[in-house]
């Protein structure tokens, strides 16, 4: 079966996006199979898919020292999120939306006990994750200490952190923001290897933010400082 072909679902409306979609796989010559929507039910395990589907090559995944190497082409601070055992591939597509909207250079994952880039994941990012890599590592606790061996703050996201967010003076230098898992947050030994943690100001009736809010709040305070610090 070839790496990509576009399956359309037989009785599917033939409107403006399906007629786009239409035009584009015909300019990049991929092939387009009509199939029953029971069976485009089952390839897509039952996912909304609108009555049209691509079968594509399995994700990618960045090396995490692709990261830095991409701050330094891109001439700025590196900016890097990394995610403490975050289970939910909606909350990963939403880090991943976040993260290529306000400047960050890639998302860190580890590679077990965590959320990888699944097709929720992708659906979740909005299109975001084909403009920025995700990374895995094996040991995350060791992947931070390597980039703070390369000169990067590491600042962990928690409810009980030593610093506001909006106090965070490490904004606009080279900087890891780790958030944590949905339920326990930042793993001991992570929040150990930080060498800072952050909290993010909100009423006391709030016990906590979901990580993609979490991480998306972050991301722009950091983007915001170092708007205004820019030269």
């Amino acid at each position: 079966m070839p790496a990509k072909t576009v399956y359309v679902a037989e009785g599917a409306e033939r409107d403006d996006r399906l007629r786009e979609v239409f035009r584009v796989t015909a300019d990049r010559g991929l092939p387009i199979t009509e199939v029953t929507r029971a069976e485009l039910d089952r390839m897509t395990s039952r996912a909304v898919h609108q009555g049209i589907a691509m079968r594509v090559p399995a994700y990618e995944y960045a090396h995490p020292d692709d990261l830095i190497q991409a701050a330094v082409d891109a001439d700025e601070p590196a900016l890097i999120v990394a995610l403490d055992s975050v289970t939910d591939p909606r909350n990963l597509g939403a880090v991943v939306r976040s993260a290529a909207g306000f400047g960050a250079h890639g998302v860190v994952v580890p590679e077990r006990r965590a959320a990888g880039m699944t097709t929720a994941a992708w659906k979740s990012s909005a299109g975001a994750a084909a403009r920025i890599p995700v990374a895995r590592a094996t040991n995350l606790t060791r992947q931070l200490k390597a980039y703070a061996e390369a000169g990067l703050m590491v600042a962990g996201l928690t409810a009980d952190g030593e610093v506001a967010l909006p106090e965070l003076d490490l904004a606009d230098g080279p900087l890891v923001l780790v958030v944590g898992s949905e339920g326990k947050g930042l793993s001991r030994l992570v929040a150990q290897t930080c060498d800072v943690r952050v909290a993010i100001p909100m009423a006391d009736e709030l016990e906590s933010l979901n990580a993609g809010v979490a991480a998306g709040i972050a991301l722009y305070e950091v983007a915001r400082r170092r708007a205004t610090t820019a030269p």
